[in-house]
């Protein structure tokens, strides 16, 4: 793959996050890509009331909102699709698809906004135009030529609206396939899946005015500074009421410790220039990768030993006795754990998780919050249910200021499982989608992201078909990935812009372009909105303002519409209705999702809705009605002499496998992707120096994989952890390593070995 960076520069990483750099870099990209007054427009529409959802984070937004509600990384992700560059039929027929190939992902991502269909046929070098009755044709002809409807897989990125994804998932189903797998499966499946068990919900149990009603706050597995910069106001607004603040994390994040708001209006007006930046965390944690399970059962273990001196000071006797089962397993469990395994596992000293034990034990009410981290482990699951034992010996769920916040990557992506986007049903949706459209739904579960790379690799699986995202970059095992697609009959991407995915083609691949959020989608009836769900339960609309980049592109709604009307024909669903009436689909969500009651009423009130939450209110909708203890033993990743411990990361210039630029302010790197952060000990001991190329291998069962030529930089993180940005360490992500019960890909935790390039 072309490597254009310039040449590599290391700095020391800033004291403080956000602030001035933020707003210069935020313009540098809105108005470079945009132009000046197609830039004021987006900003002031976006995250506005009845605006723009943004396009990155599932941050929700306040209720009272200030001009400029969007952080650096978003107004990047707006100029990244509002941009005025375009690339159409005279672009591909002078680049071939194995040209492409060996071009960077941040050099195929700025070649501009796609304009119409193309298609790449069968022992073609170059993607050439087609048109779309054509392209729905072709499509359709082979679904419906399958031998059986499982052979083909659907995938579908967190950007799509709840419109949109509830229709494909109809269609899906209709067709007679269970196969959808989503970024779900990658990201925070561990955390839907724990916290279901434990809760009975699935999502966060908390809202944004919480966290100035709280008394402390720990992040863990997270760097919000990068991943969600909009929470680092609310940080910043837990602070200023007077709470604490623990990060649980491997590297030392500028993000973790001091913010500077870039926006005035939400306080000092000078802070933006650099003045009185916010304190954040008051204690840093360096957990060892994969250890965040030890340091949440050592934490728990010495609030045990403290409760058992003096009963009734540190856990909350009344809720664990009348809200909870499971309590007297689970401290048994605790008891069962040495202090000399959560030692080794955590990579803390005793006094450490003392200290954070303390802050929990002071704080009446204290929120949670994780993202990748936690998820992307063997034990992801189990940890995150160690999180929510943690609240539980504190009753910390279900009253102000207190409760769980896993923080969601993209933009809808919890949106989209709410409305059916899942390789499983639950039996409500189940009867409630087969009554109101009259038929019977596939019982079979289908297959979840790894699972398909696993059925297209085999020859079981032969049409991808992907609403939106870039599959092939943010999966793990990234050449396993590239043979599984090239073995499918047929390819097909939902995209605005030309991605990895699209130049890692099956046999014959389409690419549909589609519109972005930021623009209008007009109708039969008339100009329409979608609407998206926030990491926190709130649903609002997304309106777009600009033309769109081409009269030749269409809505992801109306290409779901026209494909199930092809493939399907004549199945008694409106698919024609739908496509022309966006207020038709949420009638039809109405009558199928629960809580959605008198939807299109709701969603166009200013700011939308929430979603009933009954964690929140203290109800508990497991099978026992009770908040449940989960007992696990402690678990860690043991790694021989000569190894180490990787963590893939993001750098600030990019937004999941989206690539901004090459350079990562928050980390010192100016000019390039390719390096690994390292412990300087560690360093030394390999016999390496700074800047010095090296090989990654990483050791799974069935083999080793590598990578070659990333450079050395000395970093803030624990001895034998290391760290690389993804997507270039993918392919060291073995597909068969994921975590238990979730099927998450552990791209937090690969067993590798750095030596030099020869």
């Amino acid at each position: 793959m072309a490597d254009e960076s310039e040449e590599l520069k290391v700095s020391a990483p800033p004291k403080v996050s956000a602030g001035i750099h933020a707003v210069t870099n935020a313009l540098r990209h809105l108005y470079g890509k945009m132009g000046p007054i197609r830039a004021t427009r987006g900003m002031l529409k976006l995250n506005q009331k009845g605006g723009i959802d943004c396009q990155s984070c599932a941050w929700p937004d306040p209720e009272h909102r200030t001009i400029n509600e969007f952080c650096e990384n978003g107004a990047k992700a707006l100029a990244d699709e509002a941009t005025k560059k375009k690339i159409g039929r005279e672009f591909f027929a002078s680049h071939s698809v194995a040209e492409l190939a060996v071009e960077s992902d941040f050099w195929i991502n700025q070649q501009g906004r796609l304009t119409e269909p193309m298609i790449l046929r069968e022992a073609g070098t170059h993607y050439e135009p087609i048109g779309w009755d054509e392209a729905i044709g072709l499509v359709a002809g082979k679904l419906t030529s399958l031998a059986s409807p499982d052979e083909a897989v659907f995938y579908t990125s967190g950007r799509t609206s709840n419109e949109a994804a509830f229709l494909y998932q109809l269609f899906v189903r209709k067709f007679g396939s269970n196969n959808l797998p989503d970024c779900s499966n990658m990201c925070h499946e561990s955390t839907s899946v724990a916290l279901a068990e434990s809760i009975g919900l699935g999502k966060a149990t908390i809202r944004l005015e919480d966290f100035e009603k709280t008394d402390l706050v720990i992040v863990i597995g997270q760097n919000p500074g990068t991943n969600a910069p909009r929470m680092l106001s609310s940080l910043a607004a837990a602070k200023k009421a007077g709470a604490k603040m623990i990060a649980i994390n491997p590297l030392a994040e500028v993000g973790l410790t001091s913010f500077v708001d870039p926006n005035p209006q939400h306080g000092n007006p000078l802070s933006v220039l650099g003045f009185r930046p916010a304190k954040l965390a008051d204690l840093h944690l360096p957990v060892r990768i994969g250890g965040d399970m030890a340091v949440l059962k050592g934490m728990m273990k010495m609030m045990l030993e403290r409760e058992r001196a003096k009963p009734g000071s540190v856990f909350d006797a009344e809720f664990i006795a009348n809200e909870t089962a499971g309590f007297d397993e689970f401290t048994a469990s605790l008891d069962a754990v040495p202090w000399e395994e959560i030692i080794e596992g955590s990579g803390l000293t005793r006094d450490e998780l003392d200290e954070a034990a303390e802050m929990v034990i002071a704080a009446r009410s204290f929120i949670t919050c994780w993202a990748m981290g936690v998820t992307q482990h063997t034990a992801a699951v189990a940890t995150i249910q160690d999180i929510v034992n943690l609240h539980l010996l504190r009753g910390a769920i279900g009253r102000p200021g207190a409760g769980l916040c896993p923080v969601r990557g993209h933009s809808n992506v919890q949106g989209d499982r709410t409305m059916g986007i899942w390789e499983k049903m639950t039996p409500v949706f189940r009867a409630n989608l087969e009554g109101e459209f009259g038929f019977t739904t596939p019982e079979r579960d289908g297959l979840n992201t790894v699972e398909s790379i696993a059925a297209m690799r085999d020859g079981k699986a032969k049409v991808f078909f992907a609403m939106g995202g870039n599959f092939a970059a943010a999966s793990p095992d990234t050449e396993a990935v590239a043979d599984a697609l090239a073995k499918c009959d047929l390819t097909i991407q939902v995209i605005t812009k030309l991605n990895r995915t699209a130049v890692t083609p099956g046999r014959m691949s389409i690419i549909l372009p589609c519109l972005g959020r930021s623009e209008i989608d007009r109708q039969a009836s008339g100009d329409q909105f979608v609407s998206t769900e926030s990491t926190m339960l709130n649903v609002q609309m997304s309106k777009g303002i600009f033309e769109p980049a081409s009269e030749h592109i269409r809505s992801e709604t109306w290409i779901v519409c026209r494909l199930a009307k092809a493939t399907l024909g004549v199945d008694g669903i409106d698919w024609d209705g739908f496509a022309a009436d966006y207020d038709l689909i949420r009638d039809a969500i109405e009558r199928v999702v629960p809580g959605f009651e008198n939807y299109n009423v709701r969603i166009r009130e200013p700011g939308g809705f929430y979603l009933p939450n009954p964690p929140r209110e203290g109800v508990f909708p497991t099978p026992t009605g009770k908040a449940l203890f989960k007992t696990t033993p402690l678990e860690f990743v043991r790694v021989q002499p000569g190894r180490m411990l990787m963590t893939t990361i993001r750098s600030h210039d990019q937004f999941n496998t989206t690539i901004y630029g090459l350079d990562d302010r928050y980390r010192g790197i100016d000019g390039g992707r390719r390096v690994i952060f390292m412990n300087e000990d560690d360093i030394a001991e390999l016999g390496l120096s700074s800047g010095q190329p090296v090989d990654i291998t990483s050791y799974w069962d069935d083999g080793e994989r590598r990578v070659h030529g990333f450079a050395v930089v000395p970093y803030s993180i624990p001895k034998r952890c290391c760290a690389a940005y993804f997507p270039e360490a993918n392919p060291l992500v073995p597909l068969g390593s994921h975590a238990k019960r979730s099927g998450t890909p552990t791209s937090k935790c690969i067993v590798v070995s750095v030596e030099p390039t020869l």
